[in-house]
């Protein structure tokens, strides 16, 4: 498919991603097989930017990894174990979501990780009898969060773990989560629905000039009762109880030895990560105009 793919996966793709995923057979469009697809996405495909940091080292023309469903699944998934971040991830989920006959539709969101931010956020959202559903390829809260009924502190059951507070304010959703590299949690809110795969496309194209995940390694899948994973130069734990570990990485070695074999990436892909290198300032930022004067 070309880079205006827009449509569900096709069907031999499909069957394939199905059976990595662990399914004998579709499941059925309703809120049940909603509810299995996701759970095992949760469990299988990483949120990452393995194939982003590698691509970004190479500074070459074309697109990013994963712009298109075709190529996440078969050059990212399905060969190596990799995932995407969010414009990346949750463009795949929709696509495959979509080609299993479900009314999905692209949402666009923002990561409160300071005040006033512009949307930096891809999610997806399932409209089934009568309501909607998040289920977001980079949060991984395991099943979907039914937008109608707030929650408000505290932990949630373990059918959601991570997520310690859903609300209304201002209209719009906002859902409290807990990142590997901000155990404390921060917010998410949802902008809003449907987004077209061109603004996809155009979203995650103008993160190649800068975004946090163009530095530094970062990888997140489900395993049991834990998010487990590697930000900021450490294999981190969360646990459903709210507590969290956090191991520093030693060498690049060791590294890829967690990629491997905590979370079933391919070797070869594993050994092209370049190095971490410190994440600058946004250039938009007071913090880059003042390092600009200074130099």
């Amino acid at each position: 498919m070309s880079l205006q793919e827009n449509g569900p996966l096709p069907i031999e793709l499909q069957e394939r991603v199905l059976e990595k995923l662990g399914f004998s057979q579709a499941p059925p469009a309703d809120l049940g097989g909603l509810e299995q697809i996701y759970a095992a996405w949760c469990f299988k495909v990483p949120f990452d930017n393995v194939r982003k940091l590698i691509d970004l080292a190479k500074d070459e023309p074309g697109p990013l990894p994963g712009s298109t469903a075709c190529d996440f699944f078969e050059n990212g998934w399905l060969k190596h174990g990799a995932g995407g971040t969010c414009w990346a991830g949750n463009g795949a989920l929709h696509a495959l979501l979509e080609s299993l006959g479900f009314s999905a539709s692209r949402g666009v969101a923002t990561m409160l990780v300071a005040p006033d931010l512009p949307p930096n956020h891809g999610t997806v959202v399932v409209h089934l009898n009568e309501e909607d559903y998040i289920v977001d390829a980079s949060i991984m809260h395991l099943a979907p969060i039914p937008l109608k009924d707030t929650i408000d502190g505290g932990s949630t059951t373990n059918a959601r773990p991570f997520i310690s507070a859903l609300s209304r304010r201002n209209e719009k959703w906002h859902i409290n989560w807990r990142p590997l590299h901000r155990p404390d949690g921060i917010e998410c809110r949802i902008e809003y629905t449907p987004a077209s795969h061109d603004e996809y496309l155009d979203r995650y194209e103008r993160t190649r000039q800068w975004s946090p995940f163009n530095y530094e390694l970062t990888a997140r899948l489900m395993q049991s009762d834990r998010a487990i994973g590697i930000a900021l130069n450490a294999w981190v734990e969360l646990h459903c109880d709210g507590e969290h570990t956090r191991n520093e990485i030693l060498s690049q070695q060791e590294r890829i030895r967690f990629l491997v074999d905590g979370l079933g990436y391919s070797e070869e892909i594993a050994l092209q990560i370049p190095r971490d290198r410190p994440t600058p300032p946004p250039p938009w930022s007071h913090a880059a105009s003042a390092m600009k004067s200074e130099t």
